[in-house]
């Protein structure tokens, strides 16, 4: 698959997720197949680019390319300027958020909301695409709700104003995260457009995966939530895609080796004292389903510091592995 001058490796694409696809897990990620990983979003505000929690999310050191952020806003201009400013500090794609369904993205009428005005929508892909010289890609929803699902309408405007790939989540935005995600109208973008469409939404296993490519049409699949504390399950899916049949599963030493390399990078990342914070969250996903996961759980949210935190990863698995 090609985006620009980028050739990517394969089709299997990180959804981007506030609060998770930092630097460490997008890096896992795409150690383990994930041809693409969005960072989390970036806001366009002038003023928030200097904060904190921006510079994390735009940090890139070290990163594989090609290196794709992506912007959220609701104003043309500032989105304009807010791509300028992100390939500057070496951004190699631009995604846009049209997918976002949280609240407080949607209120200032950024995100999903952007889909409710087909004319706004014009203006932002337009001034963006003109304002780099990078790929810009869009990421959207079927549309604001069930009873007006205008995925196709937004599609054809993203190709006409020169978006280079359209990743749809399969659900609108009223939708959030509830119920089934559905592929016909993935589908139906698809049939009408030359650009790639990745398809988004419920893919959990490497069935699924086939089940939508094979349902929508499209070129590729976009992983998110099911990803989480699985970063194996990229390279799951393509072996299954490649073969038919199921990649062994990760040992009970990788999973060690793979947590503890997050750990560390998020350490490095954040600090300490955050990024413990922040890895408690990965800890629990990466261990459920193991023995004892559960209690292991209610000790590691309890240990505030990261050499305990680090201490105690490797503690439970040398009793898991006696």
């Amino acid at each position: 698959m090609r985006i620009g001058a980028h050739v990517l490796r394969s089709g299997l694409f990180v959804a981007p997720m506030a609060g998770i696809t930092d630097r460490p897990f997008r890096t896992l990620a795409r150690r383990y197949g994930a041809a693409l990983a969005v960072s989390e979003m970036v806001s366009s505000r002038t003023e928030l680019r200097e904060s904190r929690k921006t510079r994390l999310r735009v940090d890139h050191s070290g990163e594989a390319g090609p290196i794709s952020v992506q912007i959220a806003g609701a104003d043309p201009a500032m989105l304009a300027d807010a791509a300028r400013h992100n390939v500057a500090l070496g951004a190699e794609i631009i995604d846009i958020n049209m997918g976002c369904p949280a609240k407080k993205v949607c209120n200032v009428q950024a995100g999903s909301a952007l889909l409710g005005d087909e004319g706004l929508v014009a203006r932002v892909l337009e001034a963006v695409v003109k304002a780099v010289d990078v790929p810009v890609t869009l990421k959207i929803r079927t549309g604001p709700s069930p009873d007006r699902r205008n995925a196709v309408s937004i599609a054809r405007i993203a190709q006409a104003s020169g978006v280079r790939l359209l990743a749809i989540h399969g659900r609108t935005r009223a939708c959030a995260f509830g119920g089934r995600a559905e592929y016909d109208t993935i589908a139906e973008v698809k049939s009408e457009l030359r650009i790639p469409v990745i398809a988004n939404g419920d893919v959990r296993t490497p069935e699924e995966a086939r089940q939508v490519l094979e349902a929508t049409g499209a070129d590729g699949i976009m992983v998110g939530r099911a990803a989480q504390g699985r970063p194996w399950l990229f390279r799951d899916i393509a072996h299954f895609l490649e073969t038919g049949v199921h990649a062994s599963p990760p040992t009970l030493g990788e999973i060690r080796a793979v947590l503890l390399e997050h750990l560390e990078g998020l350490y490095g990342l954040y600090g300490e004292e955050q990024g413990a914070r922040v890895a408690r969250k990965h800890i629990g996903w990466t261990v459920c389903g193991l023995p004892g996961a559960e209690d292991f759980r209610g000790e590691v949210v309890r240990i505030g510091t990261a050499p305990a935190q680090h201490c105690a990863v490797n503690d439970y698995f040398a009793r898991l592995a006696a």
